[in-house]
């Protein structure tokens, strides 16, 4: 299985290469579980899920410690036809996804109530994509009631749906989201936007 996510980060100030720079050390503690990859456009985070998404918190909740508007836009895509296997990117942590329905949604919810508290308020704009299946819809639709009852939920929007909430429970949602629903090895993506320090109006 090949998972992984392409980052782009931005912080909404004068200083942004200085913010960027110093949030990179949120990263630290997962260098040796990604394989990092950084060009002009997007920085390539490759790796299980159970690390991706921590990774992706501590950077997003780093940025948004300074106060200042930050946005990260990223596509999540795991089992890709066109990407080889990864050994760095082999995971132990969801072998259930082949479950009842009912199951992982539970599985999910538990995830998501022991999720750590990080103390940043964000708000999220996600859609997932089940690819290459017949019955994709009802694995859509049971990842929205999962959503619906997870307690980060705000409202469904045109082609999304809008989370918010501490980072933790926020990542750990979109996490739950990615691994549980759709195909154990099939091709899953989602398009996820995440902002903090907003100065538009709730």
């Amino acid at each position: 299985m090949f998972s992984g996510a392409q980052i782009s980060l931005y912080p909404m100030t004068d200083d942004f290469v200085g913010v960027i720079i110093s949030a990179l050390g949120a990263l630290d503690p997962y260098r040796d579980q990604l394989r990092i990859e950084t060009d002009d456009i997007s920085t390539l985070l490759v790796g299980p899920p159970e690390v991706l998404f921590p990774a992706m918190r501590d950077l997003f909740s780093a940025t948004a410690r300074t106060g200042k508007h930050c946005v990260l836009s990223a596509t999540i895509s795991r089992g890709c036809p066109g990407e080889p296997d990864d050994p760095i990117c082999n995971s132990t942590q969801f072998d259930d996804t082949a479950a009842p329905l009912a199951e992982r949604q539970a599985a999910a919810l538990t995830a998501v109530q022991n999720a750590p508290h990080i103390g940043v308020f964000s708000v999220v704009q996600f859609s997932l994509y089940v690819l290459g299946q017949g019955n994709h819809m009802d694995e859509i639709y049971g990842c929205i009631d999962f959503l619906k009852h997870s307690g980060t939920f705000e409202k469904s929007k045109h082609f999304a749906t809008k989370l918010s909430g501490d980072t933790g429970a926020l990542f750990a949602t979109i996490e739950q989201a990615f691994c549980r629903f759709g195909p154990p090895q099939g091709h899953v993506t989602i398009d996820l936007t995440v902002s903090a320090n907003s100065p538009s109006a709730r």
